[in-house]
């Protein structure tokens, strides 16, 4: 074997590591914001005055969890999800298959689960705009770092406009469109009883309540947030991976500087945004304009910084047994992002547990934690005998129309 191939080989390696390293850590960090949505009504997810005791220990939770995980994790997921494009569609290629048919195949039975996860499970999922934006995405894939990079700062913008924007204008709002938003940003009593009832009851009493929630977050919220910075965080994926960031190629000192200025800047950012928001009393005309706003590009820093970390570990010969852990986590992420959807049902819906509106911030942390613990666990033993996650296999399966091998030999 010659010293390029063996070279080459390396750098396939490393690659997946860190791409699988990165996107476990990612996918057991989402669940810090997610078990929210999951344990409260939905308005404290934006307000954490709308509902629940926000004093003491659950404040600092509150803060804690915003300024460290808060829209980090899923831009991170975003990031990879462009990354895994450019990796899919060049495994294909390289195979000898249609790149284009296997992607939009592969899309479209993405968009099916998301649908599912989103009506039957639970509303919060993403995997519906993923598909989506994977759609359009695609025809960014050989585009230039440069034009990536560009074009993904148009869309990242274009959410901060529309609420600057509508921040701007409060003051010639009609009152009945100020009274609306206020129900859905600080809820009635009766409002948030009905919910309570409602999410505390069985699966079929919970199903307008999902659906409506389901398809408000995949319409309006779609389009006014989520599509432009899904777009725009997917198209950054694109330019750091074919830049060789995600592949654990940059020196340590490039990946040091990412971790030493996005880290402080976004923390610096998301910080800030809580001092605000509380200064301003969680008063719905700024904190849901000018208030999210500071979290929004935060964000994007921080989850550059964790990159960063990620790829200083990736890159060391330290920790062996942790990053095969958490890469194995990673690569069943799939699976395992709808496993904890069905456990968080079950542990707080009335078709389980029932324990919604009963934990609040600081125990929710406990929470979090037993459902790591499990994914932790199960990963690498599932994959010590199987190739694949099962939801990764079934997706292989509808994507290339082939019956996949899945046990190991």
């Amino acid at each position: 074997m010659g010293q390029n191939e063996i070279q080459t080989q390396k750098g396939l390696s490393e690659r997946i590591l860190s791409i699988d390293l990165l996107r476990g850590i990612a996918v057991l960090g989402i669940l810090i914001m997610n078990i929210q949505t999951f344990a409260m009504i939905s308005a404290a997810y934006m307000n954490p005055t709308a509902w629940g005791d926000l004093s003491g220990i659950n404040k600092w939770i509150w803060m804690f969890s915003h300024v460290v995980a808060s829209e980090k994790f899923m831009t991170i997921f975003s990031i990879l999800f462009g990354a895994g494009v450019l990796l899919f569609t060049s495994n294909a290629a390289a195979k000898g298959l249609r790149p284009g048919v296997l992607h939009y195949r592969r899309m479209f039975w993405l968009l099916i689960f998301g649908l599912l996860h989103a009506y039957l499970i639970w509303y919060g999922d993403i995997l519906v705009a993923y598909s989506l934006c994977g759609m359009l995405v695609f025809v960014f894939r050989k585009k230039s770092i440069k034009t990536l990079l560009i074009v993904g700062g148009v869309f990242l913008i274009v959410p901060v406009l529309f609420s600057l924007f509508a921040g701007a204008t409060t003051d010639f709002w009609p009152q009945e469109s100020i009274d609306q938003n206020m129900k859905g940003w600080a809820p009635p009593p009766d409002a948030i009883a009905n919910e309570i009832a409602i999410r505390s009851g069985s699966w079929l009493t919970q199903m307008q309540f999902r659906i409506e929630k389901a398809i408000l977050l995949q319409t309006f919220v779609f389009f006014w947030f989520v599509f432009w910075r899904v777009m725009g965080m997917m198209l950054l994926g694109m330019a750091l991976f074919k830049s060789g960031v995600l592949s654990a190629n940059k020196s340590r000192s490039f990946y040091f500087g990412m971790a030493l200025i996005g880290i402080p800047i976004g923390f610096l950012l998301s910080g800030w945004g809580v001092y605000e928001n509380f200064k301003a009393d969680w008063n719905m005309l700024f904190s849901q304009f000018f208030g999210s706003m500071f979290n929004y590009l935060g964000s994007v820093f921080t989850a550059l910084g964790y990159i960063g970390v990620v790829m200083l570990i990736a890159k060391s010969s330290f920790l062996i047994r942790f990053k095969q852990v958490l890469s194995a986590v990673g690569k069943m992420a799939f699976t395992n992002y709808i496993l904890m959807s069905l456990i968080c049902m079950f542990v707080f819906y009335g078709n389980g547990l029932a324990l919604f509106a009963k934990v609040e911030l600081a125990p929710q942390l406990l929470f979090v934690l037993a459902i790591w613990i499990i994914l932790l666990i199960i990963s690498p033993l599932w994959l010590k005998y199987f190739k694949f996650g099962p939801l990764e296999w079934f997706w292989r399966l509808l994507t290339y129309l082939k019956l996949q091998s899945i046990k190991k030999k």
